[in-house]
């Protein structure tokens, strides 16, 4: 079982879309997507959040983990497959 897993991103975007495969690719199960061209609220809560307003942003847990380029070198270090076996 992985941690919990948010992401923020928006329909069109492709990154979101590449990170998302990437975290399915690693054996994630559920991913909380959060929608900011649906909810234009969670674009403020984002950067509240974060400091940045680009997607995607994602959180493993309760760790910001930043975007796919984040997420793409922590795949690559092997840190990603220890971020997710603590679920």
């Amino acid at each position: 079982m992985t941690p919990k897993i948010t992401m923020y991103a928006s329909r069109t975007c492709r990154y979101c879309q590449a990170a998302e495969r990437l975290l399915i690719s690693k054996g994630a199960s559920e991913i909380n997507k959060i929608n900011i061209d649906l909810t234009p609220d969670s674009r403020d809560e984002l950067e509240a959040k974060t400091g940045r307003r680009t997607v995607p942003q994602v959180f493993i847990g309760d760790v910001h983990v930043g975007g796919f380029d984040d997420l793409s070198a922590l795949d690559k270090s092997g840190t990603l497959d220890e971020m997710l076996a603590k679920g």
